[in-house]
């Protein structure tokens, strides 16, 4: 299982990427690993690049590193993610050359000598377990003995669980050895590497995974887990708390699917897991205080109302004012809707009242307090002022004035949309409006006919060009002269005969694209008046992203060689068609030159027969004269059943 998951699993599998590292061979000598679709687009986004405060690192540099050819394949990884990976959590720029096989690492020294440590592990796993020694520890690894016989439970089939682990808290982990001492019969070393947070998290999730499969294996360790790490952050105030439950406790604290305990961890930003019976909480001492809170409020429920003493000078909390008519509304069929708020805005939400305090179910209203950030905090709070509205139109929106503020922080601007306007920008099931705001990074909430936008300031500025563009379409074509300026944008130039089949019926192709990766795209003018592609997005996305500016450009392109092989096959076919010698002909012309042939002759039989049934027995010689007046139609053949028939034969011999 263990071997299973360093060749296959941990490193996302050798698959096409393999095939690309050895046969791609004629590139230039320096030229990177790249994907294949290119198109005439020009991009405003940079690659990945380290945190930092102001521009690169003092000690910023580059290291190289060579590699053999297996080697690249699999430091590569399924679609390049492995490389992806290991870039996130070293936080150095990772780029193979894939003709000369280099490795080369960007960042401070201590970003590319962990990326060097990463790279050389992967590629060991290659032959067998990684012998981790005590140089690979630079305060970013965690070793963690994992029981023999839970390691294939954590470990997942083909390695799926260690592989959702990493990138729900972007480490890098594999079973090793260390030192000179070979393996435990009874335990496993499974090394964590990543930052405090993220190690903490992907330990107190596999220990949670191997108290299942083997119970009572935590309290032996207990000491060592809430100890270590303590102290190591930013801060110095990193720590773990521990609370104990009870069997009825627990499942209440875990929730559906481990609803609640995921909402608490996001509402107060502390790790929250539990192993067994016992809850820990890692985190700042800040955030472990506010875990253990919502964690009292969220018991004390069970016994009545629960309200929150001071929390008007709380900074973790917002309170909405709910009417009494709009309760039930608000929280839905067995809390329904508040907790799809809950977890669509990482919020801890519930009604508060005094003991003894006649709330708003007894006339008037009712408080609705809501726990977490500051963005989320205020996208519950929007959203249930929607629904508010929608229930009680006025209750907001009465008297209320456009608001633009220049605030370079996080702040709310309002802006009042044209009745006419509304359900366009608001789209179906609101799809316009959750696609402007993920392409901006903003907040965008309507309350009546005011449009809520909350972030940042470039957020804000980036989220009301969106609304303002989408607008100007209803009207007439946009024009955007120049974005050359702009970091959120992607040009594209499509070619004249593939821009109905990149935008589809009425935009349809668009709307697809722009669902699938979480941007804003349009055709547009350019100064010159000259037509192109534009996709806006917050995110420039990545190589390997599903979401992103880079991800639509390659829908875009798919699109773009999907039409242009169309027509080059449709061009081919007839090119093949024109160039065939002109067949023989097919012996219609003999029979075409034949003599008529002669007459047939009347079958005897048929004169000596009995005439028809109410006609005499009259020769064709015998016939009566026809009436006057109809002498021309019959010398033309045109009815009758003698000499018309027999003239109408006579003509198609004579054809």
């Amino acid at each position: 299982a263990v071997l299973a998951y360093g060749t296959r699993g941990a490193m996302g599998g050798l698959s096409e990427e393999a095939d690309r590292s050895r046969g791609h061979r004629g590139r230039d000598s320096r030229e990177p690993s790249r994907d294949r679709n290119h198109g005439h687009s020009r991009s405003r986004s940079r690659s990945y690049e380290a945190p930092t405060k102001n521009g690169k690192p003092d000690d910023y540099g580059v290291d190289t590193m060579k590699i053999t050819d297996d080697d690249a394949a699999f430091i590569l990884g399924k679609g390049g993610k492995t490389k992806e990976k290991i870039s996130r959590v070293s936080e150095a720029e990772i780029e193979l050359f894939e003709r000369e096989l280099i490795l080369e690492f960007r960042g401070s020294k201590v970003q590319r000598r962990r990326a060097r440590k990463y790279c050389e592990g992967v590629m060991a796993l290659r032959t067998g377990p990684v012998n981790v020694t005590e140089d690979y520890n630079d305060n970013d690894l965690t070793m963690l003995n994992v029981p023999q016989e839970t390691v294939g439970f954590v470990t997942g089939r083909a390695g799926n669980f260690l592989r959702t682990i990493e990138s729900e808290w972007g480490t890098l982990m594999f079973f090793c050895e260390v030192g000179k001492g070979g393996r435990s019969k009874d335990f496993e070393k499974l090394a964590i590497f990543g930052s405090v947070r993220g190690r903490r998290g992907a330990e107190l999730k596999v220990l949670s995974a191997a108290e299942t499969k083997s119970p009572g294996y935590f309290n032996k360790i207990r000491e060592e887990v809430v100890g270590r790490d303590r102290g190591m952050d930013s801060t110095g105030t990193w720590g773990t708390d521990t609370m104990t439950f009870q069997d009825d406790e627990l499942s209440y604290a875990l929730g559906k699917q481990g609803g609640t305990r995921k909402k608490l961890e996001r509402a107060s930003q502390a790790i929250v897991q539990y192993v067994g019976h016992v809850a820990l909480f890692s985190g700042t001492r800040q955030e472990r205080r506010r875990a253990k809170e919502y964690m009292r409020w969220l018991f004390g429920q069970l016994e009545g109302p629960v309200y929150v003493n001071g929390w008007q000078d709380r900074d973790d909390c917002t309170v909405v004012e709910v009417p009494s008519d709009c309760i039930g509304y608000i929280t839905g069929n067995r809390r329904a809707t508040l907790g799809c708020l809950e977890e669509e805005w990482g919020t801890l939400m519930f009604f508060m009242a005094k003991d003894g305090d006649k709330g708003g179910r007894q006339g008037w209203s009712e408080q609705l307090i809501i726990f977490g950030n500051e963005r989320g905090r205020r996208g519950a709070e929007l959203k249930c002022m929607n629904e508010i509205e929608r229930k009680a139109p006025g209750t907001f929106t009465k008297g209320l004035r456009e608001k633009i503020t220049d605030t370079r922080g996080f702040d709310t601007d309002r802006i009042c949309i044209k009745e006419d306007e509304l359900s366009y920008v608001i789209g179906k099931e609101a799809a316009t409006q959750k696609k402007l705001a993920i392409a901006a990074g903003a907040i965008l909430q309507f309350v009546g006919r005011y449009a809520f936008i909350a972030g940042s300031y470039k957020e804000r500025k980036r989220c009301k060009e969106y609304i303002g563009w989408l607008l100007q379409q209803l009207r007439s074509a946009v024009t955007i002269a120049d974005v050359s300026s702009r970091d959120d944008c992607t040009e594209m130039h499509i070619p004249m005969n593939c821009k109905g089949w990149v935008t589809g019926n009425r935009g349809s192709e668009l709307r697809r694209m722009e669902q699938e990766t979480g941007v804003f795209m349009f055709m547009a003018l350019d100064g010159r008046g000259e037509e192109r592609l534009i996709i806006f997005s917050h995110d420039a996305g990545s190589k390997t992203s599903a979401n992103g500016r880079m991800a639509a450009e390659r829908l875009v392109n798919e699109l773009v060689q999907e039409k242009l092989r169309d027509d080059g096959d449709r061009d081919n076919s007839r090119a093949r068609s024109n160039s065939r010698p002109a067949s023989p002909p097919r012996g219609r012309s003999d029979s075409r030159c034949r003599k008529p042939s002669p007459p047939p002759r009347r079958n005897s039989s048929r004169a000596n027969s009995p005439p028809p049934r109410g006609r005499s027995p009259v020769g064709r010689g015998d016939r009566s004269p026809p009436r006057g007046g109809r002498s021309d139609y019959y010398s033309r053949g045109g009815g009758g059943r003698g000499g018309g028939r027999d003239d109408s034969r006579s003509r198609s011999r004579r054809r």
